[in-house]
């Protein structure tokens, strides 16, 4: 590519990058560090082309038709196709001034490619070779250095003339190789930004991940401190039960002097009922009368004493079920608890390790 019959029009930095063939959606950057990119004018064939090289190799070398559009995707990107090229440029600027800048020269060289085309189906002849439509109202300068926020330089042509061959030759060596010590802290301030844009991104990932392991742990803390009360009160309700099968046994005995009560009586109805039978013939009828009734009250009373015997038992098996259900009740929350404690153990574990990993 010679460029002894061009002259740059404008230039800056930038990420430089292509659409890849293969899928037509993803890019692919052409190198680690921002190029120069630069408008380029022809006046012999009367054409603007978009360059920028990396070392001896053309990444761009776009020649700019009425028919493209410069989209801008985001703050600092912007892309267009080229259908010459069968692909599709983008470019990474460093800020959005950088961007608008280039969008606006986009639009500027479209639409004086558009004349140029024009004033050439016309057979017209062109007096404005360097974009400006009215140059020739404009003085001869030299190029013009647009120094934009942070290191980019934009250079800019005032006027439709070309320059001297000394300072083409010197313009052209810049653009097209640029000076070492500039590439040189360019790429290591690209190289910088990069790196601290990729350091804060995963500093505030760290502290979203730290803020929400915390959230996590005083939940933990709070569940953990609500299980200990619970066991607490188990084993406090556990401890009072000791009592309960003192108390067990106790109508455990009064069931047994019951029964003894109970065969005793009977046996002293056996027996009143064989005196009475064996002296039914001497007692007087009052004293029969009297046996009876003895009698009547000793059913009685070994009625009551049954059902009091049933009551009791009733009341041993309830004691029995609700002693074997708080027995369960405390084995599942000792399990939980011991569930709940690994989790802690396994979240501070985790929480030492970000710790630790974090820059």
């Amino acid at each position: 590519m010679s460029t002894a019959r061009e002259q740059p029009i404008f230039s800056t930095r930038a990420h430089v990058f292509q659409i890849d063939p293969a899928t037509k959606r993803n890019w692919i950057p052409a190198g680690k560090h921002a190029l120069t990119v630069s408008y380029f004018y022809d006046a012999t064939r009367n054409v603007y082309r978009i360059i920028s090289l990396g070392g001896a190799k053309a990444i761009i070398n776009s020649t700019v038709t009425p028919n493209m559009t410069f989209t801008k995707t985001s703050q600092k990107f912007g892309q267009w196709a080229d259908s010459r090229a069968n692909t599709v440029y983008g470019l990474g600027f460093a800020s959005e001034q950088h961007l608008t800048q280039f969008a606006e020269k986009f639009q500027e060289v479209k639409e004086a490619a558009r004349l140029a085309r024009e004033k050439s189906q016309d057979g017209g002849e062109l007096t404005s070779p360097a974009l400006g439509l009215a140059a020739h109202q404009v003085p001869p300068s030299p190029l013009v250095s647009a120094n934009g926020p942070g290191d980019e330089k934009l250079f800019r042509s005032q006027s439709a003339d070309a320059p001297g061959p000394a300072e083409r030759e010197r313009l052209k060596k810049m653009l097209s190789e640029g000076s070492v010590g500039e590439v040189q802290w360019e790429a290591e301030f690209f190289a910088l930004q990069d790196s601290n844009n990729k350091l804060a991104g995963a500093l505030r990932e760290a502290n979203a991940a730290a803020a929400q392991w915390r959230q996590q742990l005083e939940a933990q803390r709070a569940e953990a401190e609500r299980l200990r009360q619970r066991v607490a009160e188990l084993e406090a309700q556990a401890a009072t039960e000791p009592p309960a099968v003192g108390e067990k046994e106790g109508p455990s005995q009064s069931l047994e002097q019951l029964e003894a009560l109970v065969q005793t009586k009977d046996q002293e109805i056996q027996t009143l009922r064989s005196q009475t039978s064996g002296s039914r013939e001497a007692a007087d009828t009052t004293e029969r009368e009297e046996t009876q009734q003895k009698v009547q009250d000793l059913e009685t009373r070994n009625a009551e004493l049954e059902h009091q015997l049933r009551a009791t038992e009733r009341s041993l098996e309830e004691a029995r079920v609700e002693r074997e259900r708080a027995r369960a009740e405390v084995g599942r929350a000792a399990q939980l608890l011991d569930v709940r404690l690994f989790e802690l153990s396994e979240l501070r574990e985790g929480l030492a390790r970000l710790a630790e990993g974090a820059p």
